[in-house]
Parts: structure tokens; C-alpha cells; sequence
């Protein structure tokens, strides 16, 4: 039996680097529940729905089985929300060193808040490993070529939302 996964962020906007994650997920994974936190404070670019759907839409445009994948959201600890869905595997993306000092504090403080959660790690494909949502909003905000970093369903609503 193949477990349920929770692969949670921000996902401000989802682009091909988390598309890819999630492929790779999907070989390992019976179900991946993508899990959109809900963090105001941090200013997204895209409210909470707004995200989901981007999410739905890019799961289509990527030819993934939309039956596998599950788009929710939420806040407080992830540990919590993955029991809740019984999950017992959160899934993250590596892209650099900077990313595994951080994803390695996340996992053994989920690990210590929930010892039956068990992280699990996929390296980011060679081709997304420098993509960022920050700096994809970033270039998208001064006018540069976003097209092959983001799900084509992605692109005109970043765009738009500087108005490019």
C-alpha cells in the first residue's frame, strides 16, 4: 500500500519547479494532497483561492491524474493538518544547501511534534533548481521572460497582476 502525502508551501505562484516536485511525488505516492498554507501576514501576491485554483489548473496542464492529487489549504502546524488527513509522509523539494539546513530543522521539529510523520525528500529537477516564486514574481514584476518557469495557466494571471 502506497501512502498519502502532504506536499505543503506557499505555492505564490506554483511553477514548474513544484510541478516537477510533484510528478516526482507522484511515482512514490498513492495521493498527494498539495496543501496551500493560508499565511497572510507574509503579503501574497495571490489570495488562498486563488492559488488553489492556479494549482488545479496546472495539475490538468501537466497530464498528471487529477484523481491522485488533492488541492486544500491550512494554517497551524502541518503536523496537525497531515494527522487530520492521515497522511504520515509530509513531502518537500531540496533545490540547494541553504534549502536542506532549513528543510532539516522543519523535518526533526515535525518529527519531534509527531514522531508517526515522517519527512520525505525530493531533489529538484536539474532544469527548476534556481526557481523561486520570489524571484519568478520578482522578474514577472520587471518585465522579464517568466514563460518557462511557470504552468502555462499560471502565466497570464502573474502577468496581469503587474499589469505586463
Amino acid at each position: 500500500m502506497r501512502a498519502i502525502a502532504v506536499y505543503p508551501g506557499s505555492f505564490d505562484p506554483i511553477t514548474k519547479g513544484h510541478t516537477a516536485i510533484l510528478a516526482s511525488g507522484l511515482v512514490a505516492f498513492e495521493k498527494i494532497i498539495v496543501a496551500v498554507l493560508s499565511n497572510e501576514a507574509k503579503e501574497p501576491l495571490f489570495s488562498v483561492a486563488e492559488r488553489m485554483d492556479l494549482i488545479r489548473e496546472s495539475v490538468i496542464d501537466m497530464g498528471a491524474n487529477p484523481d491522485r492529487i488533492e488541492v486544500d489549504n491550512f494554517d497551524g502546524l502541518l503536523v496537525d493538518y497531515a494527522k487530520s488527513r492521515n497522511a504520515r509522509v509530509i513531502l518537500r523539494g531540496l533545490r540547494a544547501v541553504a534549502d536542506f539546513e532549513y528543510e532539516l530543522q522543519m523535518a526533526n521539529m515535525n518529527r519531534h511534534l509527531n514522531p508517526e510523520v515522517e519527512t520525505v525528500f525530493i531533489m529538484a529537477n536539474d532544469a527548476y533548481f534556481y526557481v523561486a516564486s520570489n524571484l519568478v514574481k520578482e522578474v514577472a514584476r520587471l518585465g522579464g521572460n517568466v514563460s518557462g518557469l511557470v504552468p502555462a495557466p499560471v502565466l497570464p494571471r502573474l502577468l496581469a497582476k503587474f499589469d505586463k
